[in-house]
């Protein structure tokens, strides 16, 4: 089967009305919202390296999508399109048929388009993803913004995938394989959040990228992370791991000041949100449990390790 044909047989599907001009030509075309910004982001997943080589098609596609459209929500921003560059080894059938279905159902739920992209052979599993989202002129919440004094908090559990990673088979396992890009809680945070990042290579690394281009520093309260009832059992210092440099959870992290975070606890949220610490002005990250001070070192995900 030619490249043209494998894109008119899984990847070729009639887009919203959104999309001036989608799959089939050189390029896309798309108009802009008037008063609204362009944000672009772009993941790749290798397999073998962000996902065994035994995972479920239909989860794979799903969460190439899904990784993504975190990235968008992390900017406050409405998720609107996909282009998808997809390495294959060779043609399997029934591997596109649920990749591009766990695609699709990613997209359907989240109401995004698939609006080009490539198809080309390659030795390894390479699937890239590049979202389009949109916002309004100046109102995107970057990780620079955190001030003195703001709340931190966290979307949803995490510790969850990284513990499935190592627990295969373990009903937390959905939530490696499918993760909930946090979209909603995105665009209500667009003028509450002063800074923002998703949490993909663990919760402390990533908070720290908010801390070091906001040049701030912040203090965690060890007994406030959200940690799902199925690693409770697990001692504190190995729950420790997993919530805060387990990687893979897609949840929200951000900034936020006291009076902001009355107002959003006013919202209609679809996901819990948990206040895990505060701002401070010494540029470090410190960890605190009952008042007292714990001396951790967290090295989350390194993609070159």
């Amino acid at each position: 089967m030619a490249e043209f044909s494998i894109i008119d047989t899984y990847f070729n599907r009639k887009n919203q009305d959104s999309v001036d001009l989608g799959v089939g030509d050189d390029s896309a075309l798309l108009t802009p919202p008037p008063q609204q910004q362009l944000v672009i982001c772009a993941d790749t997943l290798v397999a073998g390296r962000h996902f065994p080589l035994e995972t479920n098609p239909h989860a794979i596609g799903w969460k190439s999508v899904a990784v993504n459209l975190s990235d968008i929500a992390a900017m406050g921003a409405k998720p609107h399109s996909i282009l998808l560059a997809l390495s294959l080894p060779q043609i399997d059938h029934d591997w596109l048929k649920g990749f591009s279905q766990g695609l699709y159902d990613c997209c359907d739920q989240f109401g995004v388009s698939l609006i080009g992209g490539d198809t080309t052979q390659s030795p390894h599993l390479t699937i890239s993803v590049t979202a389009l989202g949109w916002i309004d002129s100046g109102k995107a919440i970057t990780r620079a913004g955190a001030q003195v004094g703001d709340y931190v908090c966290v979307s949803g559990t995490v510790g969850d995938a990284a513990f499935a990673l190592h627990h295969l088979g373990h009903p937390l396992q959905k939530r490696l394989d499918y993760p909930t890009p946090r979209c909603q809680l995105g665009q209500q945070l667009k003028g509450l959040a002063s800074g923002m990042i998703d949490v993909s290579d663990g919760l402390a690394q990533d908070l720290g990228h908010i801390l070091q281009a906001s040049k701030v520093g912040a203090t965690l309260e060890l007994n406030q992370l959200p940690i799902s009832p199925d690693l409770q059992n697990l001692t504190q210092e190995q729950q420790w791991q997993y919530a805060l440099a387990g990687g893979d959870d897609y949840e929200l992290c951000f900034t936020i000041n006291p009076q902001n975070y009355e107002k959003l606890l006013q919202q209609q949220l679809d996901v819990s949100i948990s206040k895990i610490g505060q701002i401070t002005r010494q540029p470090e990250l410190t960890f605190v449990q009952n008042g007292v001070d714990h001396s951790l070192q967290f090295h989350g995900y390194q993609h070159f390790a």
